[in-house]
């Protein structure tokens, strides 16, 4: 699991792109009169002492390098068919010609003149008539036929646009300029750098608009072109440009392996410019790692080299990212003194306004930590004014979220409430136009979860825990939601960039929801908080909220106190959860039995029922026969629930029937599923049954010859017998091969898959898991989770009867891996394990499971006689514990 940072980072990028700046937006901060509606009381102590530590955002500053074949003082860039171009004419000068040629009808000399004006306006930053400039200029060259000045003019155009924020026809004009590129300028000259520079500017475009997909699209087409040509120039640029869209994804791992590359190859270059990028990059990933030694050192390394090579607009950029490190490592005067550096010389010798205002929105979260109240919100402000002037959702989301945080501490919980929904609705928004790329949805929301996590707590304050409620689900498994929607409405058109986004279920939902699975249902939601921890910033599990919806519809909030964890034990509810799972034995299937097997430590189980169960106990049914559905939140998802221990030593699987999902509406989605399947020709109810493959061969370890997994005699026991249960014939040894299984998947009712499960992510794409199968000459045999995401199932229940087959990758989506493609597939019902399961218990637990299937138990009821069964016989939870039904439970 990737570990969060110590603070709840949003890196975001702010555009290259300056407005015209009004006078009052740039008067020193204690200059600025507060509008009346937004007046906060200023006498406020610093945060160290506050009781709200509610959860503030920091956007780090970074500009888009745009290209283009001439560069300006002013750091633009422009396409020109000559560099002088009239340019040091005065524009009346130029008019006056331009009327000169259009009276004598020398529609040439007109649209060259055009592109001269345009660019005399684009450089001095008036957008708007640089557009109207370079349109009509592009009127005139396509009358003529003139495509070469057709081109430049539509490269400057898309430039012009972007500047203005009107990005949609940005990514139309340097559509167009590449196509001219590619057809034109390419048939003329080998070059292609040409070309490598459109395709540059147009993955820019895209990055710009939030269209992150077909931003890694172009700018992966530049890259393998800079490749082609050996332009190492153009290849490090393309790395870079490709990294901070990985950057603004979430995708960190990503974006370092990118920019280390970028700045290995710009010092071989001696590329202090594109040095200077990488550093930039390297150090807002690592900022937002939370690793903010690294982060310091990169940006002082830029600044240095700024300096060398007199680029102002770098060296600002490096001091406001500098003084960013230090807030989180709590040297406010510094920060604070690093930042109006910075604001001289973007104000002295630039100009910019991405910059200025930048600047302003960091800096109001420092004077925030020192109490100054309405410095802060006054930066918060010019922020925000600048960012909704250039539509940028992303930054808004933030400001909106630290401007809700003065509201909080002001008193005023309806203002906060109403700008963490605004918040949350503009980053909503950005997940939209990332169409069915589920994976850069979920690394998206990795960022995203502090509007939700600070609304919650602001509901809760406000005596509305059912709002609250409402809040806690709609801030989890969005992507999964959708994704099932998807497989319940494939007919539904949807457009290119936006994909189907489910309304969230409200409280009358959530009650029907509870009513018609006779369950009642257990919703957790972890809550931190901002703390100054030796004078860092850190963040910190403060509040564990569990929900209790009953089928009567009556739904009760608890709350536990997770501080002490923390403070006093000097551990978290993710490391409880961890030790928990690493107390039990490491024994799996076809491990040595001799092999000595370490029992559960039931102290640990204790705890975790003490925290999770126990504030509940009096609201959970009294018959064990009534279900119980859980809702877990990140860790939780890997708690053996059903091994739980009560102070008198009775595991909770004693006491109620328990199944999981990984959101309220998922578990509706499941049921719609289970209808959907029972009703579908496709399954014939026919059962499929795999046991012990030939196993295929895997790299253990990197750089390491792959081995073959070994043999599961155990597991091919397993499976002749629950066959012939469901009076079918097994697949096993080579006879199951990964098409032979894929094959008959498509058919069956249900699916049992007796065999090793792996957790690697083996084709990169963010989805971990892997079911080991015979390879055949066509393939591996490894049936990934990724390609199961693919598949068409009907099935009304799958068993993962392997080790670790419940695992994944963990994220506020919940877990990326088998389970979840299954489901997302069309299976309502997954069973799997939380852990490395013995052979025989396992064996003569899923026996039995299969036994009161038969007699017409239930899923639920099903699997858990079958745990009661099999603990008689194996009383360490760790032999019986590990399975869970996830979905749906009849």
């Amino acid at each position: 699991m990737r570990k969060l940072s110590p603070i709840l980072l949003a890196c975001l990028f702010l555009l290259p792109i300056s407005l015209t700046l009004l006078p009052w937006q740039l008067q020193p901060l204690t200059a600025i009169p507060l509008p009346p509606s937004h007046t906060l009381t200023t006498a406020v102590p610093p945060l160290s002492q506050l009781q709200t530590h509610a959860l503030t955002l920091y956007q780090p500053l970074q500009t888009i390098p745009w290209e283009g074949q001439f560069r300006s003082p002013k750091n633009l860039v422009y396409f020109a068919q000559a560099e002088s171009l009239n340019l040091d004419s005065p524009p009346s000068v130029l008019e006056s010609d331009l009327a000169a040629a259009r009276s004598l009808q020398d529609t040439r000399k007109a649209a060259q003149l055009l592109l001269s004006l345009g660019l005399q306006s684009y450089l001095e930053k008036d957008w708007d008539t640089a557009i109207a400039n370079y349109q009509q200029g592009l009127i005139a060259a396509k009358q003529i036929g003139d495509s070469e000045l057709s081109g430049t003019l539509l490269g400057n155009l898309g430039l012009a646009y972007a500047q203005a924020s009107l990005y949609t026809e940005s990514i139309d004009a340097l559509t167009d300029y590449w196509q001219f590129v590619r057809d034109y300028t390419s048939a003329k000259n080998p070059d292609r750098r040409n070309e490598e520079i459109a395709l540059g500017n147009l993955g820019n475009a895209y990055y710009s608009a939030e269209l992150y997909v077909k931003a890694i699209e172009f700018h992966q087409k530049r890259l393998a072109l800079a490749k082609a040509g050996k332009n190492h120039s153009g290849e490090a640029k393309a790395l870079g440009d490709l990294s901070l869209v990985y950057q603004a994804l979430g995708e960190y791992e990503k974006a370092i392996a990118l920019q280390q590359q970028q700045l290995t190859l710009t010092r071989q270059i001696k590329d202090l410019r594109g040095e200077s990028l990488a550093l930039a990059n390297l150090g807002l990933t690592y900022h937002s790692l939370g690793d903010y030694t690294k982060a310091a050192s990169n940006q002082q390394q830029r600044l240095t080299l700024a300096r060398q090579i007199h680029d102002r607009k770098a060296e600002a950029e490096a001091l406001v990212n500098l003084a960013g490190a230090d807030y989180f490592l709590g040297n406010d005067d510094r920060a604070i003194d690093l930042y109006e550096q910075a604001w001289q010389i973007a104000w002295n010798f630039l100009q910019d306004a991405d910059v200025l205002y930048g600047l302003r929105g960091n800096e109001g979260l420092v004077y925030f930590q020192t109490g100054d109240i309405a410095k802060a919100l006054a930066a918060y402000q010019q922020a925000f004014t600048y960012a909704s002037s250039r539509s940028n959702r992303r930054s808004e989301g933030v400001v909106k979220n630290n401007i809700a945080i003065l509201h909080w501490l002001n008193g005023d919980l309806p203002a906060t409430a109403k700008a963490l929904r605004e918040s949350i609705a503009a980053w909503e928004s950005l997940r939209s136009r990332l169409g069915n790329r589920d994976g850069y949805k979920v690394s998206l929301f990795e960022t995203q979860n502090a509007p939700y996590i600070n609304l919650q707590r602001v509901l809760i304050a406000q005596q509305q825990p059912e709002a609250a409620l409402e809040i806690a689900e709609r801030g989890r498994a969005r992507v999964f939601a959708e994704l099932l929607t998807r497989r319940l409405t494939p007919d539904q058109i949807q457009q290119p960039h936006q994909a189907m986004a489910p309304v969230p279920p409200d409280l009358a939902q959530i009650r029907t929801i509870a009513q018609q699975h006779h369950a009642t249902l257990i919703t957790y939601s972890i809550l931190s908080e901002q703390f100054k921890i030796q004078n860092r910033l850190q963040t910190q599990e403060s509040t564990l909220l569990i929900w209790v919806i009953q089928p009567t519809g009556t739904i009760t909030l608890r709350q536990v106190d997770l501080n002490p964890l923390w403070q006093q034990q000097k551990t978290t509810l993710a490391d409880l959860v961890s030790s928990s799972r690493e107390s039990i034995g490491v024994r799996g299937r076809g491990a040595n039995p001799a092999a000595p097997i370490r029992a559960i430590d039931s102290q640990l189980l204790r705890q975790l029922h003490q925290l999770l169960i126990a504030p509940i106990a009096d609201l959970l049914p009294q018959n064990p026969a009534d279900p119980v559905i859980f809702i877990p939140q990140r860790s939780l998802f890997l708690v053996p629930f059903a091994a739980l221990q009560d102070s008198q030593g009775r595991y909770l699987i004693e006491q109620h029937t328990l199944s999981i999902a990984p959101s309220i509406q998922v578990l509706d989605l499941t049921h719609q599923l289970r209808q959907k399947s029972g009703n579908s020709l496709q399954a014939k109810g026919t059962a499929l049954v795999v046991g012990n493959p030939t196993m295929p061969k895997v790299v253990v370890e990197a750089g390491e010859p792959p081995e073959q997994l070994a043999s599961l005699p155990g597991a091919e026991q397993e499976a002749v017998a629950i066959a012939q249960i469901l009076k079918t014939q097994p697949l096993i040894e080579a006879n199951a091969t990964k098409v032979k299984v894929v094959q008959q998947m498509a058919q069956a009712k249900h699916v049992h898959l007796a065999t090793h499960g792996l957790l690697d992510d083996f084709q990169g794409l963010g989805i971990p898991g892997a079911i080991a199968l015979a390879p055949s000459g066509t393939d591996n045999g490894l049936l990934t989770a990724a390609e199961i995401l693919n598949l068409q199932l009907a099935a009304e229940l799958v068993v993962l009867s392997a080790c670790d087959t419940g695992g994944g990758r963990i994220t506020g989506d919940g877990v990326i891996g088998l389970s979840r493609s299954l489901i997302s597939a069309g299976v309502p019902s997954v069973v799997v394990s939380l852990w490395a399961v013995p052979d025989a218990p396992t064996a003569a637990l899923m026996i039995q499971f299969y036994q009161n299937l038969q007699k017409g138990l239930d899923k639920a009821h099903a699997l858990r006689q079958a745990m009661l069964v099999t603990q008689s016989q194996y009383p360490d939870p760790k032999d019986w514990a590990a399975f869970t039904l996830i979905g749906e439970t009849n």
